[in-house]
């Protein structure tokens, strides 16, 4: 079956005969899609839709198959190249499955990533991280990266004191460079402490984000048409009942 997905985006990435949209795209192109296709995974995983998980894992196949192809029509690899490198990763960081190791696990996982990152050259600590990952990730990952060489703090109450730190000098801020960087070390230090205190920032947000909608359509339904012409406070006294709706009962 998978050929046949091979077969497809080969004949559509012909120059003569396949699609214009398809021929005249390139990785750097093609990237945020395939981002975009993994954030449609999770989102079809968290509502429990598997007709719909179906169709976005074909739908993230098919970004696998294209950059393959890309890369083929340059001379780098192929699909099958992909396929053999992640199945040697695989068994490689799996001793104790597919080899001779007794014990596993994952500090043994990490051990041998960490010796892969060397074999790249990657020496430093925070080397690897990708910088495509959505910000509040990379930022948790650095900082994981960083604990494990004893740069951290020894328990939530340090980033948690810094980010009034980060307050103080969001308010002292003069320029819009000056606050749009004070702001970005206040979410870094907020992502510090969500993980002194044992919470994915990510999936905190995500769920902040779902809430946020919920409540916010609920006003709207229960305002109607008239909604956007309320006036602040009464928005306000929406919000609070549809945050509250146990109050007005």
């Amino acid at each position: 079956m998978i050929q046949r997905l091979v077969t497809i985006m080969a004949r559509l990435r012909d120059p003569e005969t396949g699609c214009k949209w398809d021929v005249a795209q390139d990785f750097a192109s093609i990237a945020p899609y395939t981002i975009e296709e993994a954030y449609e995974v999770a989102d079809a995983i968290a509502r429990d839709d598997m007709a719909d998980l179906k169709d976005e894992l074909g739908d993230l196949l098919l970004q696998v198959v294209f950059h393959s192809r890309m890369a083929e029509e340059a001379g780098h690899f192929a699909l099958p190249d992909v396929v053999a490198a992640i199945s040697d990763k695989m068994e490689r960081r799996h001793p104790h499955i597919f080899g001779e190791a007794v014990n596993g696990g994952h500090q043994l996982w990490e051990q041998i990533k960490s010796e892969e990152r060397s074999a790249k050259g990657e020496s430093g600590a925070l080397d690897g991280v990708a910088i495509g990952l959505p910000a509040l990730l990379r930022a948790e990952k650095l900082q994981k990266r960083a604990a494990r060489t004893g740069f951290d703090w020894p328990d939530a109450s340090g980033p948690r004191a810094k980010i009034d730190e980060e307050i103080v000098e969001i308010e002292g801020a003069t320029t819009p460079a000056e606050i749009e960087d004070e702001i970005g070390d206040l979410l870094f230090s907020v992502v510090n402490w969500a993980r002194k205190l044992g919470v994915d920032p990510e999936a905190a947000l995500r769920g902040a984000n779902e809430k946020f909608s919920k409540r916010f359509k609920a006003m709207e339904t229960s305002a109607g048409d008239r909604f956007a012409g309320l006036p602040l406070a009464s928005k306000e006294a929406l919000w609070q009942s549809v945050k509250y709706p146990m109050a007005d009962s």
